[in-house]
């Protein structure tokens, strides 16, 4: 039996890191969610993303958000990645009521050369730093993802968890 108060989409975003830079990009006003609004590419986890592949242990695959991250960048922006870390996670519901857990990465371009090609639901893309990203209508919580990211890069913290509560 199909338990509703169990099930989640799983998504996962990745904020592309070049030049102390990060990599911000504009959705399609025809965008059903958040539409016209700037964020950091990523995607749902699909069952396809690792069933395929052979199982790295007897019952397991590994990697499977960081090869979701790697999809979803090759995808929207076009290009591959190398160095992928975790910033954070959080949960979101949806219009629809479905809950969407999303879980938050960084990575570096594979190639510094490589030019950005964006897919037809994305229409601009920016490298900002944290005080240019403030400039631009970031979807909820987006900023808040570059901050602790760029607090990581510039001063080797972490994001320190206490329950119902996030401190850089």
């Amino acid at each position: 039996m199909h338990d509703k108060n169990k099930a989640h989409y799983i998504v996962v975003t990745g904020i592309l890191v070049k030049d102390g830079k990060f990599l911000i990009t504009k959705r399609a006003d025809w965008e059903k969610a958040f539409p016209g609004r700037w964020t950091v590419p990523g995607g749902k986890l699909e069952v396809l993303d690792y069933a395929l592949r052979k199982m790295d242990t007897q019952h397991h695959w590994y990697n499977v958000l960081e090869d979701v991250l790697a999809r979803e960048i090759k995808e929207e922006v076009g290009l591959e990645i190398k160095n992928v870390g975790y910033v954070t996670s959080m949960v979101y519901i949806r219009d629809d009521k479905i809950p969407c857990l999303i879980v938050s990465l960084y990575a570096e371009p594979l190639r510094e050369d490589s030019k950005i090609k964006l897919c037809d639901a994305l229409t601009e893309f920016v490298w900002v730093d944290i005080e240019e990203a403030k400039k631009y209508d970031l979807i909820d919580g987006i900023y808040d993802e570059l901050a602790i990211l760029d607090n990581h890069l510039k001063n080797g913290k972490t994001m320190k968890w206490e329950r119902n509560k996030l401190t850089l």
